[in-house]
């Protein structure tokens, strides 16, 4: 087993195919552990190299309303207002606390998510 840090893309996509290779290697096992360290490597590569933001909130909240099939309707109905609610899915009002935490609650979108500073049009 010689394994190096991963500088380049090369080395990264070598990592890969050993991965690749060694995928099924039982825990404990020189091969296992090999396959170990190789994760924790690209992992790091790829936080550094490929990031992944979190999405945008009011995005987060139209994509869920898609996935449970709610319309913008369905939505007013939840936070009580039907102004309100087109307002923050055209990106012109803010989320407030009361209704970060309804989303939260009622469509289980992270809060993390929610709380992402945006930009208001």
């Amino acid at each position: 087993m010689n394994i190096n840090p991963l500088h380049t893309e090369t080395d990264y996509n070598n990592a890969i195919s050993r991965i690749e290779e060694i995928f099924d290697s039982k825990h404990g096992t020189p091969l296992g552990d090999e396959l170990e360290v190789l994760g924790i490597l690209v992992d790091e590569f790829e936080k550094r190299h490929f990031p992944i933001d979190s999405p945008d909130p009011i995005e987060a909240v139209k994509f869920r309303l898609e996935q449970l099939g709610m319309t913008q309707s369905d939505f007013a109905k939840l936070i009580g207002s039907r102004s309100r609610a087109s307002e923050i899915l055209s990106g012109k009002r803010t989320l407030t606390l009361r209704v970060i935490r309804l989303l939260n609650r009622k469509l289980s979108i992270p809060a993390e998510v929610l709380l992402k500073e945006v930009s208001v049009t």
